[in-house]
């Protein structure tokens, strides 16, 4: 604490991002990072990008990226916008399109940084409980669900960190039953097997999808998200944008993501080879008696009725086994584990067994 902070930094509960520990020989399935590493053309774009010409500012527009992604989606390109990490499309759309007079409404259990951003901009917000069994019920997002009308609506589909996937039909039912308000989804985990909203957005000038490469392409550390919307979102974005960090993604990393969409192959095999350790590892943790949530991400979410989640966590820490877990009401007894390789996903079944039978 310093008296040189504003009285904005006193007040704020900063995001806790996962740990990145520097233990060697570990086992790290607590940051959803993708277990393979991206694409040959993509690191190949990246070397041919770090030439002379990083004295030079990158497109502040990334007009080629942007492009590149609306062939991909199957959108113009003034519906697309990118930026530094889906995390800072989130910040930007927060203060550009979710700060109204009326409550964000959100999940209660939900990725972490919505309430910090609200905090951060003076958002008023209302978590939304999940269903009994962790799903997001759509009918609680329809007017007249709440205590008051909402100012907007965010939620991640796959929800984190549940895992649980909401169908595009039901986005779709929230998106045109609110057609007043902004309606944003969140899609990091979207690739490994949820519907994305994205077609809807030609009938629903209200939804933004925010989407990222650090998961499905292995590029958390190149720092690339991405928002698809109507022109009026995506120019709301851009104001703020521009009035923040007009230059938010050098040249390495434009051309790199560019490098990232148009590798179609590698991207498909890469995330069914997730979805499968993935299903694996779910019916090996069932089999050693956990609940396991159905998942479409890249990381599964499951509880041990013999065993909280903190002891466990801990006991596979003193293995070389790091997991995410979560001092939260209702879900402090599961463990929010990312699908690594194989042998990692086997590593951590193994010790799971030697630890329930020892106990």
């Amino acid at each position: 604490m310093s008296r040189y902070w504003s009285e904005a930094v006193h007040g704020l509960s900063p995001y806790v991002p996962g740990e990145q520990p520097k233990l060697r020989n570990l086992v790290k399935l607590n940051t959803n990072e993708h277990p393979w590493g991206p694409s040959p053309r993509v690191l190949q774009a990246i070397r041919d990008a770090a030439d002379e010409s990083l004295r030079l500012y990158p497109d502040p527009n990334a007009d080629a990226l942007r492009q590149a992604i609306a062939v991909h989606a199957g959108v113009a390109p003034e519906q697309v916008f990118v930026g530094n990490g889906s995390d800072e499309i989130l910040a930007h759309a927060f203060l550009a399109l979710l700060k109204h007079d009326g409550p964000l409404l959100f999940p209660d259990i939900s990725y972490s940084f919505y309430p910090v951003y609200c905090g951060l901009y003076g958002i008023a917000f209302r978590r939304v409980p999940l269903t009994d069994d962790f799903r997001i019920d759509p009918a609680d997002y329809l007017p007249g669900a709440g205590p008051v009308p909402a100012g907007g609506i965010i939620f991640p589909n796959p929800n984190a960190p549940t895992g649980r996937a909401l169908p595009r039909a039901e986005i779709a039912r929230i998106a045109a039953a609110n057609p007043d308000i902004p309606v944003v989804v969140d899609e990091a985990y979207v690739d490994f097997g949820a519907e994305s909203a994205v077609p809807l957005v030609a009938r629903h000038e209200n939804l933004l999808v925010v989407q990222t490469l650090s998961k499905s392409r292995s590029l958390a550390g190149l720092r690339v998200g991405l928002a698809i919307g109507a022109p009026g979102l995506i120019e709301g974005l851009e104001r703020v944008k521009n009035s923040f960090n007009s230059y938010p993604l050098g040249r390495p990393a434009q051309a790199g993501a560019i490098a990232a969409f148009e590798d179609r192959e590698y991207f498909e095999r890469a995330r069914r080879a997730v979805m499968q350790t993935r299903d694996r590892l779910s019916a090996d943790l069932a089999g050693l008696g956990f609940e396991v949530l159905p998942s479409a991400a890249n990381f599964v979410f499951a509880r041990h009725p013999g065993r909280s989640g903190a002891s466990l966590a801990e006991a596979l820490r003193a293995r070389g086994i790091i997991v995410r877990h979560f001092r939260q009401p209702r879900i402090e007894d599961f463990l929010r584990i990312t699908v690594g390789t194989p042998e990692q996903c086997g590593a951590l079944v193994l010790a799971l067994r030697e630890l329930l039978q020892a106990a």
